[in-house]
């Protein structure tokens, strides 16, 4: 299936690894020139050389932190018109609200709700006078269900969700669109990470405490990171313009409700 974005450029944020580096992928192999960015120049540049003699696209790479106003304009001096935008930053630490400090909220808040409205605001404009832009945000299945240990991912999420439900309407009759995808249990650093406080906190064996994880999704399994690229390109492609202000949810069935 051609999905009708070749020669687009596309910016992927926190793209080395995980769920970013997938959506990358991705959409490279859809023939979209590339600027991925990440923290780590090691990684991103490993990650890119990959991308680069797998499709052959332009691959640009850019070490900053995306979080921070510097990081947005020194992505955004390098690259200030992205046909297609993919937002997204690790998500905030796990634990008790109790042990939180404002300073923990602020940050939350800042990574995962501001940044993506910031980068937001300096692109779409371009975007709606060209007829054609794909924004796609990576947020969490937490929006729709939220998880108990993650209370800061599913403050600022939610936020962040709120804000696109409004402006997406905006946009689309330019041909922008804007949606969000929502990951489950997708087997990346993040769940391993996420697992092993978990499993510490309880007690259990950290193997033991996986399975039961992976026992409690529908599917029986965890998604993998293709499975999610392969959703985002979906969204960013030239058929997708009737479809805005939408919450993609791969979550392998775990969500309850049928809305």
């Amino acid at each position: 299936m051609d999905l009708g974005i070749r020669g687009r450029t596309a910016i992927v944020c926190a793209s080395s690894k995980g769920l970013g580096l997938a959506c990358a992928q991705q959409l490279a192999r859809e023939g979209v020139d590339v600027v991925m960015l990440a923290r780590g120049q090691e990684a991103l540049e490993a990650a890119a050389q990959s991308i680069r003699t797998e499709t052959g696209v332009k691959v640009t790479t850019i070490a900053t932190d995306i979080t921070t106003p510097e990081g947005r304009a020194k992505v955004l001096a390098i690259c200030p018109d992205p046909d297609i935008l993919i937002t997204n930053a690790g998500g905030p630490k796990p634990g008790n609200f109790r042990e939180w400090s404002r300073e923990d909220w602020m940050a939350a808040v800042d990574a995962n709700m501001i940044t993506p409205i910031e980068l937001i605001r300096a692109t779409v404009d371009k975007m709606i006078e060209r007829k054609f832009g794909r924004i796609v945000n990576i947020t969490s299945a937490s929006v729709k269900h939220p998880i108990e240990h993650l209370g800061l991912s599913n403050g600022a999420r939610a936020g962040l969700t709120g804000f696109i439900g409004g402006l997406s309407r905006q946009t689309v009759k330019h041909n922008v669109t804007i949606n969000n995808l929502l990951p489950g249990p997708f087997a990346t650093d993040r769940l391993l990470q996420t697992t092993e406080k978990l499993a510490r906190d309880s007690g259990k064996n950290l193997d033991d405490f996986m399975a039961l994880r992976q026992a409690a999704v529908p599917a029986g399994r965890f998604g993998t990171p293709a499975e999610f690229g392969q959703a985002c390109a979906f969204l960013c492609s030239a058929g997708a313009g009737f479809m805005t202000g939408q919450n993609l949810l791969l979550d392998g069935g775990i969500y309850p409700g049928t809305l």
